[in-house]
């Protein structure tokens, strides 16, 4: 009976243990940068938010871009196509990429955005509607989309190098905009990102 009280009198010790080690506090997207470069050189949030900041940028001050839009003479209406993750990881977090670029051209205020998703979904709801499913004075009729003047389209490439435990993974992102009238792209912008890494023999 003493043998089976130390032992679990040993088990509530390490239990306690090793929920003691636990902390946990809030950060800023620039600490957590930090404090993920120590554990991973994995893209990370922080690299979505950089690069998507990055392609506004460039947009904002590409010279043809703008000569476009003074010709033009609208607010464009931009279909967002959603951006392929060409890497070989097939973890890359694309869909919170996608969602960062569409928020962000959104937030901008200088586009009227045809989501692709959300085309997909309207157009559903639209047959739905007209399969006899809803009041015949409610239903919405097809045909009445705005029509796109620009398709964005794009994709993230990796191409990693590796010497003596040493790693660099060179990310490139690649954005494209084509006036889908003419059939002429319009603009197009590079992004890169480097992870460099160092893991010894004995670990990290």
């Amino acid at each position: 009976m003493k043998k089976i009280s130390i032992v679990i009198s040993l088990l509530m010790a390490l239990t306690l243990a090793s929920c003691g080690g636990f902390k946990a506090k809030r950060v800023t997207s620039d600490e957590s940068d930090e404090l993920a470069m120590e554990i991973t050189d994995k893209w990370v949030a922080r690299d979505t938010e950089i690069s998507v900041s990055k392609i506004l940028k460039q947009i904002e001050k590409h010279k043809g871009f703008q000569r476009y839009l003074a010709k033009l003479g609208k607010q464009p209406k931009v279909f967002i196509s959603e951006v392929q993750n060409i890497t070989s990881n097939p973890y890359f977090p694309i869909g919170d990429f996608n969602d960062e670029l569409l928020t962000e051209f959104s937030m901008s205020g200088d586009y009227v955005l045809i989501d692709a998703a959300a085309r997909d979904r309207l157009l559903k709801e639209i047959q739905y509607q007209n399969d006899g499913m809803v009041d015949p004075s409610q239903i919405k009729s097809i045909g009445k989309q705005a029509g796109a003047d620009l398709l964005i389209f794009g994709a993230v490439r990796m191409s990693p190098k590796q010497r003596g435990g040493k790693t660099i993974k060179e990310y490139s992102v690649n954005i494209r905009m084509t006036d889908i009238e003419r059939g002429v792209e319009v603009l197009r912008t590079r992004v890169k990102v480097n992870k460099f890494s160092d893991q010894s023999s004995s670990g990290w």
